[in-house]
């Protein structure tokens, strides 16, 4: 049985940590691969503007990160091939095999194209099935936040949050509210931004405004 109260709390501290990382520049890893998950996921993370995996978590993502970038560039070469139509100039079969390349690399790494560095933190639904991104995350340092099931070990998690992992609802309401911190985050760095210009007037002169000695006067 889970405490619903015990759960806002979590996802209070959950989203006021995410909205703080991000606003320090940091980005937020979206994971669920789990049917009922990926859904959520890649719409959560798309209006956040977050990296997501939601096909199949590549073992390596996080401790072979240099490896997993060379898969990332090939594939932006290849769409860039694609592009510029060389394909046209390839036998049918050939091209045909780039193209099938293409949808496979962007099933796995569609999600993390952008990614240049580890991300500040992660959020993974079904921390059973993510094992292996539950580990390597682990190993590399980086924070997890998680909606954790009774069948999950809430200790492997930095944030977790107490919640059903199997409920399309449930996995969309809490993937929501990460995305929204994310959202908050991002919407802080840009107030501050804001500020900044808003102390610097653009029309003053500095050296109009400057004393002029009094051993200056003619």
């Amino acid at each position: 049985i889970i405490d619903l109260q015990q759960t806002l709390g979590m996802i209070v501290d959950a989203c006021a940590f995410v909205s703080d990382l991000v606003s320090s520049g940091e980005s937020v890893l979206f994971v669920g691969t789990k049917r009922q998950a990926q859904e959520s996921i890649v719409q959560e993370a798309v209006r956040s503007g977050s990296f997501y995996v939601a096909s199949r978590w590549l073992g390596g993502t996080f401790t072979n990160f240099t490896t997993i970038q060379k898969r990332i560039d090939y594939l932006v070469q290849l769409e860039e091939r694609q592009l510029k139509r060389q394909f046209l100039v390839l036998p049918k079969r050939e091209a045909q095999k780039l193209e099938e390349e293409i949808d496979r690399l962007n099933r796995y790494l569609g999600g993390i194209k952008e990614m240049t560095r580890l991300p500040g933190a992660i959020f993974i639904v079904a921390i059973g099935k993510e094992r292996i991104a539950v580990a390597e995350a682990r190993r590399v340092g980086v924070p997890i936040i998680a909606l954790v099931d009774t069948d999950c070990d809430p200790r492997l998690v930095d944030y977790p949050i107490a919640g059903n992992d199997d409920a399309i609802r449930s996995i969309r309401l809490v993937a929501k509210k990460i995305a929204d911190a994310v959202l908050d985050g991002k919407q802080q760095i840009q107030a501050e931004a804001y500020s900044a210009d808003e102390t610097t007037d653009p029309g003053e002169d500095p050296i109009s405004t400057s004393v002029i000695p009094a051993t200056a006067e003619a």
